[in-house]
This record gives C-alpha cells, sequence and structure tokens, in this order.
C-alpha cells in the first residue's frame, strides 16, 4: 500500500468499521440469502430431472408467446446437461442466477425509475455506475469475502452489485427516451404520476428495459462461475477444479453447459415481451 495516499489503510478503516457496527446486519442478509438460494435449489431439485425438464420447456413456451424454437432448445439443452451428469451443479447454479438476479432487478429497476425522474439522481449515480462497470470483476469478490466469508453468499453479493449497472442504466433510457407527445397527452387527461409511470412510461419503454434485465442475467451468469473462486459451488467450481487439475474433458463440460444455461437464459429473456409476428 502507498506511503504516500493511504487509499489502502482508509478503505481498510471503513471496512473494519462496518464490520464492527453492522456485523449483526451482515449476518442476517447471509441468513435470508441462504435460505433463499437452498430453497429454491431445493425445491427443484424434489422435482425429478425428466420432469423438471419438460416443465422448463413449458415455462419458456409461456413465457415466448407460444415459440416453440425456444421450447425445444430449453428442453434438448438441458437434456444434453443431465446426460453429462452435471444436473445437480446446474440446479445450483441456476438458482444462484435467478436469486442474485431477482435481487438486483428488485433494487435496480426502482432505481432506474427513480433516476429517470430526477435529474439530480441521475448525475449522483452515474459516476457510482461508471465505478461498477469499469472495477475489475475480482475486485468485487475481496469485500465480498471479507463481509460474508467463503460459501454461495458472497458470490450472491459480488454477483448482484456487479450485474446492477445495466437494469439502473437502461430502465432510466428507456423511461427518458418515451416521446414527449404521448407524455404531454396523458398529463392533458389528467393522469397522475403514479397513472402516467405505470400505464403509458414503463409499457412503453418494456423492451428497453427487458434488455436490461437480459443483460443483467448474463453478467450474473458468468459472475456465478467467477465467484467459485470464493466457495460458490455450482457449475463455476467444475470450471475452478478443471483448471487446477488441467482437467480438459470435466472442464469443458462444465463450461459447455454453462453456455447452454446463457443462450436459453438470453433466449427466453429476449422474447418474453415479443409479439408472434416478432418471432
Amino acid at each position: 500500500m502507498s506511503d504516500i495516499l493511504p487509499v489502502g489503510e482508509a478503505i481498510e478503516a471503513i471496512v473494519g468499521w462496518i464490520d464492527a457496527n453492522f456485523g449483526w446486519l451482515l449476518d442476517g442478509i447471509t441468513t435470508v440469502m441462504n435460505i433463499l438460494v437452498s430453497g429454491f435449489q431445493d425445491g427443484m431439485a424434489a422435482v425429478p430431472p425428466l420432469i423438471l425438464i419438460v416443465i422448463f420447456a413449458v415455462l419458456a413456451f409461456l413465457l415466448t408467446k407460444k415459440n416453440i424454437k425456444i421450447a425445444l432448445l430449453t428442453l434438448f439443452g438441458l437434456l444434453f446437461i443431465y446426460l453429462l451428469e452435471l444436473w445437480s451443479e446446474t440446479l445450483l447454479t441456476l438458482a444462484l442466477v435467478i436469486t442474485s438476479a431477482a435481487v438486483t432487478l428488485a433494487i435496480g429497476i426502482p432505481l432506474g425509475i427513480l433516476a429517470s425522474r430526477s435529474s439530480a439522481v441521475d448525475m449522483s449515480l452515474r459516476p457510482i455506475l461508471d465505478l461498477m462497470q469499469t472495477m475489475p470483476s475480482f475486485v468485487y469478490l475481496i469485500p465480498a469475502v471479507i463481509f460474508f466469508g467463503l460459501g454461495n453468499v458472497p458470490g450472491m453479493i459480488a454477483t448482484i452489485i456487479f450485474a446492477m449497472p445495466p437494469a439502473i442504466r437502461l430502465t432510466n433510457l428507456g423511461i427518458r427516451q418515451v416521446p414527449v407527445e404521448l407524455i404531454e397527452v396523458t398529463e392533458a387527461f389528467g393522469a397522475t404520476g403514479w397513472q402516467k409511470l405505470v400505464k403509458v412510461q414503463l409499457p412503453v419503454a418494456m423492451p428497453t428495459i427487458m434488455a436490461g434485465v437480459n443483460q443483467c442475467i448474463m453478467l450474473a451468469l458468468s459472475m456465478t462461475v467467477i465467484a467459485a473462486m470464493i466457495g460458490a459451488r455450482g457449475l463455476g467450481l467444475n470450471v475452478l477444479m478443471g483448471i487446477q487439475r488441467v482437467d480438459i474433458g470435466g472442464g469443458f463440460e462444465a463450461g459447455l453447459c454453462i453456455v447452454i444455461i446463457a443462450i436459453i437464459l438470453d433466449r427466453i429473456t429476449q422474447n418474453v415481451i415479443s409479439t408472434p409476428h416478432d418471432q
């Protein structure tokens, strides 16, 4: 650490103060996160794999407005993963990704809406989001380990922070790009601010918001793999073990499963609000 500018010492002091004064909060977050991930994973694991694969395919069919191609992609992709005997690791990875993405969107979309309605909030968030997007992904693992130890929870916390900027930025952008004429018409008919947001701005901005959701999920998936370095389990751990043991076959199989999951989630989120004509 530098003796001229003691930035590192200042960060260590801040981290120590947070850990000493908010340890109870960090423990509570750890407990809640563990319950969410374990509950989601155990719920999926309780269903026989082949039945669960069919359920996922049906959900993909319904979510994408009866896009049979994406349903078949989901069916055969997950069946391929099952035949590779990496099903339990895949379920844990899905639990980590979906839980992390859900928490990220629950925080990021409201912040994006707030930023779109307040220039001061937008200007305040912009440098923070720039820092979050330019910071190397491995750096997020350091505070996660300090505050939450090793395991799935610090991996989820790092994933949530890493995947949040696109959700905030694209929600903000989508709402700001709603045509001014459309806003003026709703105001002329006496719509309240809440009605204008829910009935006009969010529906019109939904394609842009869904692009943010898509990017959020993709970043969450990539970060859950990196988080294997701090004890997060799932397919990322298989990839890490393949690197450490020079197990080319095992690492490639786990990496291929991650690619399949990424493609399935990408296609579903891209088509979830599309019309039959778009498909």
